[in-house]
């Protein structure tokens, strides 16, 4: 068995759901994970944005042209009255649950149930078309499986068990198929695993079911070398290590979700990136390879603030790295790069909403300056043993003209890191691509 996930983009429209069903039934007997239709979160987002604010006229019109939009697929996706009339009572129920949550109070609560309705809306619309042509399919509704403990991690013996149970009770199907990103928490209550998170259910599922394969069918063929949108002649990378994955996606790489691959790595699953227009295109594999001693992709991250304590006090002050994290920590804010010296640490961040504070505490250890418009540069290989020594050569020698505001090096066998100015992002993207790929 495996499990196939599949994104926005794939079911974005009528034509790509009945090519994805294709490609599903093609497979064999395999769980089918599913993301909401391409813009849906989106929209249902800007309904609850628009709830939050009290702004009822403005929800409204916008579910209404959701309602247009969901009305143009089923006309177009079934070829029957009674296909299209379940598909059009279905929606007509989501989308008046929707409407209540426009009579009364909305909270936190209310928007995870909104939110929740865009997969609940694309497997409804697969699960009647699959009936259409044939398919004996099975829906395992994910609210009534993927649970997250208090911790919000997920609840790994329930989720087995309850989806095992779930598999069992239709031993005949041709397929499974299921919602991604939702789930409950350890109340019970309607939750989600956050953006992207239908790359997590795929890997949480794929790990509960102790699958084969965990296949994410997207719109481009595997993780690339490089960003195509910035630089010419990339290439999809065939095998990855899922460290080399983990760095990828946390630094840039859309094609994955930074927190997919670890239920997958932790079961020694290979996760397959694969591309739903392109299915002959062999992809990218992810798996725990043993080192090869190359570089495999280079990625950015946008958006990265510099934070610099310089600090006299801190040469040889016992405690002073675990008191500047302590203030971070409080603040609820990751860092992702950080270097030191005698007299100064600096640090980067992604996520500034708490950045006056931050630094109004760290003034308390010395001085503090912040750096804005940065771009955290990620070069991915295998840096282990003395080849690695000659790449980092390489990508020092490809940065020569780029002021680097901070690098890091040595911190993992996989990567090395560099910040720079956003306005040499591209400059930099294109000289590493010729310095390490062209060699």
């Amino acid at each position: 068995m495996k499990v196939l996930k599949f994104g926005g983009t794939s079911v974005g429209t009528a034509q790509r759901i009945q090519h994805v069903a294709r490609l599903a039934v093609a497979s064999g007997r395999n769980v089918v994970v599913l993301s909401a239709m391409a813009g849906t979160t989106n929209t249902l987002v800007e309904i609850s944005a628009y709830l939050y604010k009290g702004n009822v006229p403005g929800a409204q019109e916008t579910l209404n042209a959701l309602r247009q939009k969901y009305a143009g697929v089923i006309a177009e996706l079934y070829d029957n009255d009674a296909s299209r009339e379940r598909a059009t009572a279905v929606t007509d129920r989501t989308f008046s649950l929707i409407a209540h949550f426009m009579e009364g109070e909305f909270t936190v609560a209310e928007e995870k149930e909104v939110l929740s309705c865009g997969e609940l809306l694309s497997t409804a619309l697969m699960h009647i078309y699959l009936e259409q042509i044939g398919v004996k399919v099975a829906l395992l509704p994910a609210l009534e499986y993927m649970r997250t403990a208090q911790g919000g991690e997920p609840d790994m013996k329930y989720i087995s068990s309850r989806l095992r149970r779930l598999i069992d009770l239709e031993p005949d199907a041709q397929l499974w198929l299921t919602q991604g990103y939702i789930c409950r928490n350890a109340y019970g209550e309607v939750d989600n695993l956050r953006r992207g998170g239908s790359d997590y259910s795929a890997s949480i599922i794929g790990a509960a079911l102790g699958v084969e394969e965990i296949q994410i069918w997207t719109d481009i063929d595997g993780m690339h070398n490089g960003d195509p949108r910035i630089v010419s002649n990339t290439r999809p990378v065939e095998h990855l290590h899922f460290e080399e994955a983990a760095e990828l996606a946390y630094f840039g790489a859309k094609i994955l979700h930074p927190t997919c691959v670890l239920p997958a790595k932790l079961s020694n699953i290979p996760v397959r990136l694969l591309n739903t227009m392109q299915p002959e295109a062999r992809g990218t594999i992810i798996a725990n390879f043993p080192p090869d001693g190359t570089i495999k992709a280079v990625a950015a991250k946008d958006n990265i603030t510099a934070i610099k304590i310089k600090s006299g006090r801190m040469l040889l002050a016992y405690g002073f790295l675990h008191k500047v994290f302590e203030i971070f920590d409080k603040h609820h804010t990751a860092i992702d790069m950080m270097a030191t010296s005698e007299v100064g640490v600096s640090l980067t961040i992604d996520d500034t909403d708490h950045l006056a504070a931050i630094v109004d505490e760290l003034k308390g250890f010395g001085t503090v300056t912040v750096d804005s418009d940065l771009v955290i540069v990620c070069v991915v290989g295998d840096f282990s043993g003395e080849q690695g020594s000659t790449y980092g050569a390489h990508v020092v020698n490809a940065l020569e003209d780029i002021p680097v505001r901070m690098i890091s090096y040595g911190g993992s066998n996989y990567n090395i890191s560099v910040a720079i100015r956003a306005v040499d992002k591209e400059r930099a993207l294109n000289s590493l691509n010729h310095n390490l790929f062209d060699l």
